[in-house]
């Protein structure tokens, strides 16, 4: 799984982009991403050895890039993502024993916490929940 680090970023940032608004679709619509403007926010899947930048404009909504200076920071493993976004353990406590970390601007960090915390699950599109409900459980084993 260490070669998802070689998948071009063109390739990675459609993807995550494609995802993300669709995960995302309602906070977005609602503007609840505003306080990213100007901002840079970095996501990093340790065990992976990917990472993305992602900002926010008026204009072109969700923003990726490959390298940026991060106002804030969310790091950890695949396996801990994957318990916050499927809700199967606490985010709390995933960032309370740390295994998801918040890095430079708490304020920001804390808000894409809730941020991701507030999706609803039943709003997400099929394909996502697909993926979330069926490779959670097997990712639980591997990881």
């Amino acid at each position: 799984m260490q070669q998802a680090g070689k998948i071009p970023f063109p390739v990675q940032r459609k993807v995550m982009l494609n995802l993300m608004e669709q995960a995302f679709a309602e906070p977005l619509e609602d503007g609840d991403f505003e306080f990213l403007e100007g901002k840079w926010l970095k996501v990093e899947i340790s065990d992976l050895q990917l990472r993305w930048f992602f900002s926010y404009s008026e204009e072109d909504g969700l923003i990726a890039s490959p390298d940026e200076i991060e106002d804030a920071g969310i790091r950890g493993n695949l396996k801990e993502f994957v318990l916050l976004a499927t809700r199967s353990e606490d985010p709390d406590s995933l960032f309370f024993q740390r295994r998801l970390m918040i890095e430079g601007d708490t304020e920001v960090g804390l808000e894409v916490k809730n941020l991701m915390d507030s999706v609803d699950q039943d709003s997400l599109p099929p394909m996502i929940k697909l993926i979330l409900n069926k490779g959670a459980p097997l990712l639980s084993k591997l990881l």
